[in-house]
């Protein structure tokens, strides 16, 4: 019986940045293992590797050294066309600062993963809609950013992450903007839709009593992980 290889897997990665005359080590011979559907928190302070380890996940960003594979498949050198090809199709991410295309609309917003994949503009408002419909926001699909609130911003950002139903959600400080009711509102629907789509969820939080109802932890300081 052939089993299923992990979603996401580092064999001694390390990415490293010059800095002035020295050499450093942002990520530093990491291994790690995830597998699909699992819940983990990335905790450790500011400049430790955090974002830098999720930038190399969810292949933004490429190692300097080891290798990552992705679904079984090494990724590690991939051209940046090839890259975004994956990252279109099987990896959604959340971030502190919604990253929301000020301009277009919440249903604009939410589609615009789907047309880079070519999916016609009116199947992919459809999609679009019933994604901002399951998570409550069926009646601001007009609306534009400016014109919602934090936790709404952050619900569209949580759409479009979702609509071309990825294997991977990597979420950086995604209630990071916001109070605490909205915070909780967004960590549950982060959580349930794990639930519901076994959606593979990576959360960066400096939020320990957040990071305690995920399944694991990861812990990141000077560019070591563990």
């Amino acid at each position: 019986m052939l089993t299923e290889p992990p979603l996401l897997k580092m064999n001694n990665v390390s990415k490293l940045y010059r800095s002035h005359s020295e050499t450093v080590a942002a990520i530093d011979s990491a291994n790690l293992t995830i597998n699909r559907g699992e819940r983990w928190a990335v905790l450790g302070p500011s400049g430790s590797g955090k974002s830098t380890l999720l930038s190399i996940l969810g292949l933004l960003d490429q190692p300097d050294k080891g290798h990552y594979f992705f679904d079984g498949d090494d990724v590690s050198r991939l051209d940046g066309d090839t890259r975004a090809f994956i990252r279109n199709r099987h990896i959604g991410f959340v971030f502190q600062s919604f990253n929301l295309l000020p301009r277009l609309s919440s249903l604009d917003n939410v589609a615009l993963p789907l047309l880079y994949r070519g999916i016609s503009r009116a199947e992919a408002h459809e999609l679009a809609r019933q994604q901002l419909e399951r998570i409550g926001l069926g009646d601001r699909l007009d609306f534009r950013p400016a014109s919602l609130s934090g936790g709404q911003c952050q619900r569209v950002a949580i759409a479009r992450a979702l609509v071309g139903q990825p294997d991977l959600i990597l979420a950086d400080e995604p209630t990071g903007n916001l109070d605490s009711a909205n915070a909780e509102d967004i960590f549950d629907l982060l959580m349930s839709l794990n639930v519901e789509h076994k959606v593979t969820l990576i959360i960066v939080t400096h939020d320990d009593a957040l990071a305690q109802r995920m399944d694991l932890q990861l812990q990141v300081k000077d560019g070591r992980v563990a």
